[in-house]
């Protein structure tokens, strides 16, 4: 599997990375990873998964982190999460 982080700040992309499981993990269990790998990488906290960020990526696959879902204060618009290939 592999998962593509952005981070978006008046349309331009900040920053990204690709981050690749090829664990016999869950899909579940790869995303979190992927997810916590990429928050120590990018120094940021961990966002809350809201019920509208799941719907989101259970339909399309990919989702975006507002600050919402974020308890501190970020300095982007959103981090978007995006599978690439599973």
């Amino acid at each position: 599997m592999r998962i593509w982080f952005k981070i978006w700040k008046n349309n331009h992309l900040i920053k990204d990375t690709v981050i690749a499981d090829d664990s016999n993990d869950t899909r579940t269990h790869k995303i979190f990873g992927a997810l916590d790998q990429v928050c120590y990488e990018f120094d940021l906290s961990k966002p809350i998964w809201l019920d509208a960020t799941i719907a989101e990526f259970k339909r399309h696959g990919k989702a975006r982190f507002y600050q919402d879902n974020f308890v501190e204060t970020i300095d982007f618009d959103f981090l978007e999460i995006h599978v690439i290939e599973e």
